[in-house]
């Protein structure tokens, strides 16, 4: 098993923290990992993106060119890479932060979730993130649901242990959002 993918948006929609818990998860459970991020100009409210390679092999580079996975955050982002992704690839895009009419021309498996809309519901728009995560996850079960939980609690420590909750609420959602 190999997954390439890239998770894509604004600074500040947790694409980084997204990245690194699913790289997290995967250590976890024994699996070769990298994450090699990449932040636009100005960080938060610039672009931001994340490649992550997930695989039971050695894994020579970190550079993911064709990725397995888009995860899309925002219509900059699906601009951006879309052409990247490889013939038989997985885009997962929130559609709410992307324009209907942008997915037309795209011809890899397209899976459509409001994680904006979702995460606004649960209570808190800065967990979009995870809610497109639970998605990804759905789709493609390259770690448990249990390893990102337990990951979750390796990541959010001290002062952010009280954002655990409202995190795996959101990964639910998203993963129970994609039937």
């Amino acid at each position: 098993m190999r997954e390439e993918l890239i998770v894509a948006g604004f600074g500040g929609q947790g694409v980084m923290f997204t990245g690194t818990l699913l790289a997290q998860a995967a250590m976890l459970e024994g699996k070769f990992v990298t994450f090699f991020p990449a932040y636009g100009a100005e960080v938060r409210g610039g672009t931001a993106n994340a490649s992550v390679i997930i695989s039971d092999e050695e894994i020579g580079s970190p550079l993911v060119s064709a990725p397995d996975t888009l995860i899309i955050l925002n219509q900059p982002s699906l601009d951006r890479f879309h052409r990247k992704l490889k013939k038989e690839g997985q885009l997962v895009v929130n559609s709410t932060l992307v324009q209907p009419e942008a997915l037309k021309n795209i011809v890899q498996g397209v899976s459509q979730v409001p994680a904006s809309e979702i995460a606004e519901q649960l209570g808190n728009i800065r967990v979009a993130n995870m809610v497109a995560l639970g998605t990804y996850l759905k789709i493609k079960p390259v770690v448990k649901l249990s390893s990102v939980n337990e990951a979750l609690a390796t990541l959010l420590t001290g002062k952010k242990a009280g954002l655990q909750e409202i995190n795996k609420k959101a990964i639910k959602a998203g993963y129970e959002f994609s039937k």
